[in-house]
């Protein structure tokens, strides 16, 4: 069975003649009638009747319609797919990342990379680190940006882009709110505001806790950026978070200061599958991460 005998098959049974079908494939009729004979004895049934001066699908024919057309597009969303893979001025960048950048750093960089490139489209995931490697293991995504960036891993390479100063974030009432920086062991009595387990920035802040000798008092975990920043404001306790994480509007908002001792923070990586090769446009728009990351539009440590 040749593709094109499928062409020739979907526009004679939506034309209902031959003739008419010919003349939209600029093809001689006999070409058209001698590709169905041969797709016929192939199939071994009649895929049409005569009626009257049109042709008339059988119930086999309508059937096979059906799949005939379900193959042709699949072929031509492929062939599109392929020219987007090999055309780094349009096509679609999947990209996988942490809440806690969607907040300021992915709408900046999606926004300063569709101004050079307009026709350039993205699709989103977001995640915790561990599904977010899955997602570029499985080529569910193209790149992702993940925190902390993995050192060595099978089957993901990364490259540190940024690396994020934590700040202590306090109820604006706190003693400690006015401070320009802080002692992170002064907030050693203090009831914690903390990520659930698997969430990065969590080891992030135990671990800094523990180096300044004190294990901290967990009073409420979530799941997301907003959460610990609103139940910080709402006097529920402390936290760190990252400066971007910081960006938001609302009537609820945490005093920031900066922990001076023991320096906290994170670094983020790009990764990207280590056993092929990136499309041609997200391999442009990792290129334009690095150069963007370079000129310290957010200033590395």
């Amino acid at each position: 069975m040749e593709l094109r005998q499928l062409y020739y098959f979907v526009k004679v049974a939506k034309k209902e003649h031959v003739t008419k079908a010919a003349e939209e494939l600029h093809v001689a009729q006999s070409a058209v009638s001698r590709q169905i004979h041969q797709l016929e004895e192939e199939l071994g049934a009649k895929l049409f009747l005569q009626k009257g001066r049109n042709l008339q699908l059988t119930p086999v024919g309508a059937l096979f319609l059906k799949r005939a057309e379900v193959i042709l597009a699949d072929l031509e969303r492929s062939v599109v797919e392929i020219q987007e893979f090999l055309d780094p001025e349009k096509g679609e960048i999947r990209l996988g990342f942490p809440h806690s950048l969607g907040i300021s750093l992915i709408p900046e960089v999606v926004a300063a990379f569709r101004k050079l490139n307009p026709n350039v489209k993205f699709r989103f995931k977001q995640g915790m680190f561990p599904s977010l490697i899955q997602d570029v293991m499985k080529g569910e995504v193209d790149l992702a940006f993940v925190s902390p960036c993995p050192e060595k891993h099978p089957h993901v390479n990364g490259q540190i882009v940024l690396t994020e100063e934590l700040f202590a974030i306090l109820p604006p009432n706190h003693p400690l709110a006015s401070e320009e920086s802080i002692e992170l062991v002064q907030l050693k009595d203090e009831m914690f505001v903390l990520f659930s387990e698997g969430y990065s920035l969590r080891p992030i802040v135990w671990e800094a806790c523990l180096a300044a000798g004190f294990t901290p008092q967990i009073g409420f975990e979530g799941e997301e950026t907003d959460t610990i920043r609103g139940l910080v404001a709402a006097g529920m306790g402390v936290s760190l978070l990252p400066e971007m994480a910081l960006y938001a509007s609302g009537p609820l908002k945490p005093a920031k200061v900066r922990v001076r001792s023991p320096q906290v923070t994170r670094t983020i990586g790009l990764i990207y599958r280590s056993n092929e090769k990136l499309p041609l446009v997200a391999k442009s728009f990792q290129s334009f991460l690095l150069e963007f990351f370079a000129c310290n539009r957010f200033r590395k440590q």
